[in-house]
């Protein structure tokens, strides 16, 4: 086992059991090689391009908005 992986494993287990979960489960999502873990449908990928594209052209929603957003969801 190399020492940043301890490192990382010393750090993990000492956070509370709930976020210990979650890390493993985003460990375990991130190394499953067949990418099941999430599965995605075709609109579900097309819609993915489509807003690397347009985050790629610069086409972001204005802060204003996103601040607003929050508000409403209370962030």
């Amino acid at each position: 086992m190399s020492k940043l992986w301890e490192q990382a494993i010393a750090k993990v287990q000492a956070l509370p059991e709930e976020d210990q979960d979650a890390l493993a489960a985003l460990l375990l999502s991130v190394t499953n090689a067949d990418g099941s873990a999430i599965p995605l449908d075709d609109r579900t990928r097309m819609a993915i391009r489509e807003g690397l594209a347009q985050a790629e052209r610069g086409e972001f929603v204005p802060d204003d908005v996103v601040a607003e957003a929050d508000r409403r969801h209370g962030i």
